[in-house]
């Protein structure tokens, strides 16, 4: 027997592992249960660098947006394991958020065994009969990119590099394993082994030149031209190819129900977040955007010429997208971006109208954010545009915002790429406090914002999340919205019945959160600073405190901020 075959992991739960870590894998975030015995043993039992870090969370919706999180501050995936159908379902709505925002990573949970006796990890509890299910991956099977149940202790190396081969490979998301209890526990002999070594994410797709060629010219020839893009690349890549598009060209960027925000504010490229500039345009350049206007409000003029560009152009997950379209084009978004920027030519005098229209844009969005933060700032209680900018502007060249129905995108003056993110679009509420955990996991030392609703707070499963935050020493400032409704169900149903019973109503149904908790004392319980903010005035000093506690005494921070109800957002 070889140096190799003594080295093989002795058991599907190490193989597993280690070849997760092989494949870069830096965390395990887990919630364990009883399908975990294997798990926990390899862990520790095998040398600290040959596996992923365990971490462990006492809510497997904090996991899973921990996850989330750490791949949009680092553009690496991460794993997460839970306890079998259970644990599942609660991780679902995580899964769905990551689906719905391209992002990568591995989900795991374990499966009550399949055998009653004769089998390492044979059924020893009642609860390992009530947990089985005939179809577990059911639960997830409709939102993840691959779905494998584990069959043999050794396939799991292999298993595990292919798993996040697939989960890099365009268009990026989430993986699904399913791990019964007897091949985690299963003994690999040495001849059997698999080859755990790292699988290559597929490269992205290059543009066809003859399409690139076509886009060039449409847009060489428009009148008003526009880009509209959600969300950019974890290294900037997009951004710094729109910018370039907007100095060579004179094209601009709005970026409307942003995702994950691209130019700085004062870009000259940058035309804010308004959608209803599809109106004004003549051509459209979609870039990575699944719901680039809304079509029964926004949808644009009938003779514009429209192009979409990304990894998958039609997104081809959303069962109903209806976009007109006169070309898509499937390519890496940066790299056709840039070649669309080489190919046009765009007349001298052309391309100084553009610019002189970009400009006066620009000031006429200042001009309008200016008097929304004043506004803002002389409401009672205070307007959400005026908490918007007072975070901005606390905010250094490396801060950066998880936002969950918290911000104002128009109010906030971001310095790069990257530095705002919001929740996707699937809605799955809870997502940006453990999302901006998992950021400053992976950013220690820099200031991370998660800014919700209060409705929102609650759904992250706040003492889950504090707890997280105080065991693993991750210091994030936590703003709370507080109106005390559901102010997105409330605005719904003035739109759709603005003269209706329920607008007419002293409160309206299933709308009301009051009486609120005492969100402060819930992240004193973790003994993070924390504290209420009634007054627009107040916002300031009280947002030097919570950044004091979280840079001089390395505590997370809660402000609770009393935010006035608006029809807008």
């Amino acid at each position: 027997m070889d140096d190799d075959d003594t080295a093989t992991p002795q058991t599907g739960a190490q193989a597993l592992l280690a070849g997760l870590k092989a494949s870069g894998i830096d965390y395990l975030f887990a919630n364990a249960g009883t399908d975990f015995p294997s798990a926990i043993e390899a862990l520790a039992g095998r040398d600290a660098g040959e596996m992923p870090t365990p971490v462990t969370v006492p809510h497997e919706t904090a996991g899973v947006g921990m996850a989330h999180g750490y791949y949009l501050a680092t553009g690496r995936p991460q794993s997460i394991m839970v306890h079998v159908n259970v644990g599942l379902a609660n991780a679902v709505m995580g899964v769905l958020n990551a689906a719905s925002d391209n992002v990568p990573l591995v989900m795991m949970s374990g499966r009550t065994p399949l055998t009653e006796v004769g089998h390492e990890g044979s059924r020893m509890t009642p609860i390992q009969y009530g947990q089985e299910m005939y179809d577990q991956t059911s639960l997830v099977r409709d939102a993840v990119k691959f779905n494998y149940e584990m069959r043999y202790a050794d396939q799991a190396g292999a298993l595990a590099a292919r798993a996040v081969s697939l989960a890099l490979s365009e268009p990026r998301g989430p993986v699904y394993l399913s791990l019964p209890r007897e091949p985690l526990a299963e003994t690999i002999e040495a001849p059997r082994r698999s080859d755990p070594s790292p699988r290559p994410a597929a490269t992205a797709a290059a543009p066809d030149p003859d399409a690139v060629q076509t886009a060039a010219d449409i847009l060489s020839c428009a009148t008003n031209p526009l880009v509209i893009c959600q969300r950019g690349d974890p290294e900037g890549r997009l951004a710094a190819a729109l910018s370039e598009l907007g100095r060579t060209h004179g094209i601009g960027t709005v970026e409307p129900f942003v995702v994950r925000n691209l130019l700085a504010h004062d870009d000259p490229a940058a035309l804010g977040h308004a959608p209803n500039l599809t109106r004004e345009a003549d051509v459209i350049l979609v870039i990575d955007s699944g719901v680039p206007w809304i079509e029964a409000t926004q949808s644009p003029d009938h003779g514009a010429k429209i192009v979409h560009v990304g990894a998958d152009p039609n997104f081809t997950r959303m069962p109903v997208r209806g976009y007109h379209s006169d070309l898509s084009i499937t390519g890496d978004p940066a790299a056709t971006v840039e070649a669309i920027t080489q190919a046009m030519q765009t007349d001298p005098e052309v391309l100084e109208s553009r610019r002189a229209t970009l400009r006066t844009k620009a000031q006429d969005r200042a001009t309008r954010r200016d008097a929304l933060i004043a506004e803002a700032r002389a409401s009672e209680p205070m307007g959400a545009e005026w908490l918007s900018h007072c975070l901005s502007e606390v905010m250094d060249d490396d801060a950066v915002i998880f936002s969950e129905l918290g911000l104002v995108p128009a109010a906030l003056r971001m310095k790069g790429p990257n530095r705002l993110f919001s929740n996707p679009h699937s809605g799955g509420l809870g997502w940006a406090l453990p999302a901006a955990l998992g950021a400053q996991l992976a950013r220690p030392g820099k200031l991370t914002i998660a800014a919700m609703g209060d409705g929102s707070y609650i759904f992250a499963n706040p003492v889950a999340c504090h707890q997280i935050a105080e065991s693993l020493g991750l210091p994030v400032l936590i703003i709370v919205k507080n109106n005390a409704m559901w102010n997105a169900v409330r605005r719904s149903v003035v739109t759709a019945y603005p003269e209706g019973d329920a607008v007419r109503a002293n409160e309206m149904p299933l709308t009301s959160l009051a009486p609120t908790p005492d969100f402060a004392a819930i992240a004193g319980a973790s003994r993070a600073f924390s504290e209420r903010v009634d007054s627009a005035e107040d916002l300031p000093a009280a947002l030097k405190r919570a950044l004091h506690a979280i840079r001089n005494e390395g505590r997370a921070a809660l402000l609770d901020v009393a935010v006035a109800v608006s029809d807008q957002h």
